[in-house]
């Protein structure tokens, strides 16, 4: 028999850590001394001690480690273990190399423009919505507000329910940017089912993975917010996913006051 000191030092594990596995149930002493207290191990308990370390190198958990011990034996549950555990450690390889991208990118725009994080890009997905919708040709970008206007009047009488919280956001159909004549959808999540009315559709939106930048303040700033997405996506391993949109936190409607106007521009990425 060993004490707990030889054992700790034969296993390499700390006696801290060994009284935490007897506590937890995942190794307890071969005997523990009545009178004294004392604890003991037996050799033929050390392959186990190395089996705890074996698995807890490869990342289990150590609840995970004792259902795996308890079935040891069962090669094909011991596989299904390895496999899952496997899938985990990829995608968190490919969450690192993102982060490790996004920090080396960033500090390479730091050296050479030290306004380059006046715009937070961020990587998020926009759940799915039920949404009342106008789409139309409007003579210019800045008149998108004939759209919101057929979109109120015509659901007035409808009395629709804003969902929480509301998106209400507007789509660049162009998919580039033009002088006249633009292709405008707005867009505002609904809760409930409602009728079609002569301009406004009610459709479902399915969820979308976009990368968006927030800001504050007029849409003078629009262009130079979309650009500042628009090279965070190229620079971070991302390509572009569909049309972009932008989400109108703080609108017109709420104040007039456009230098409280909160404003999210968004595209539409994929990992390349």
């Amino acid at each position: 028999m060993l004490k707990i000191g030889v054992f700790s030092k034969l296993s390499r594990i700390s006696i801290r850590m060994l009284r935490h596995y007897d506590e937890i149930g995942l190794l307890a002493p071969e005997v523990i001394d009545r009178f004294s207290g004392y604890r003991y191990y037996s050799e033929a308990q050390l392959p186990i001690a190395e089996r705890i370390t074996f698995l807890k190198n490869m990342g289990f958990s150590l609840m995970a480690t004792k259902e795996i011990l308890e079935n040891f034996d069962d090669r094909d549950a011991f596989f299904q273990f390895l496999s899952v555990k496997k899938a985990e450690v990829t995608e968190e390889a490919g969450e690192l190399e993102r982060r490790l991208i996004l920090l080396e990118t960033t500090m390479a725009k730091l050296r050479k423009d030290e306004s380059a994080m006046t715009y937070s890009v961020s990587i998020k997905e926009l759940p799915e919505r039920y949404v009342a919708s106008v789409r139309q040709i409007i003579p210019s970008y800045d008149q998108e507000g004939i759209l919101w206007h057929i979109l109120v009047k015509e659901t007035a009488p409808l009395q629709i329910q804003d969902t929480e919280p509301c998106y209400t956001l507007a789509i660049f159909h162009d998919g580039e940017h033009k002088e006249c004549d633009v292709d405008v959808e707005v867009q505002k999540s609904v809760k409930g089912n409602y009728p079609n009315t002569e301009h406004v559709v009610f459709k479902t939106v399915p969820p979308i993975f976009i990368a968006s930048a927030t800001y504050q303040g007029s849409y003078d700033k629009i262009n130079e917010v979309n650009a500042a997405v628009a090279n965070w996506v190229k620079d971070n391993g991302y390509e572009f996913n569909g049309l972009s949109f932008s989400i109108y936190h703080v609108s017109p409607h709420e104040t007039q006051d456009s230098s409280q106007w909160v404003t999210e521009v968004c595209y539409p990425v994929k990992k390349k």
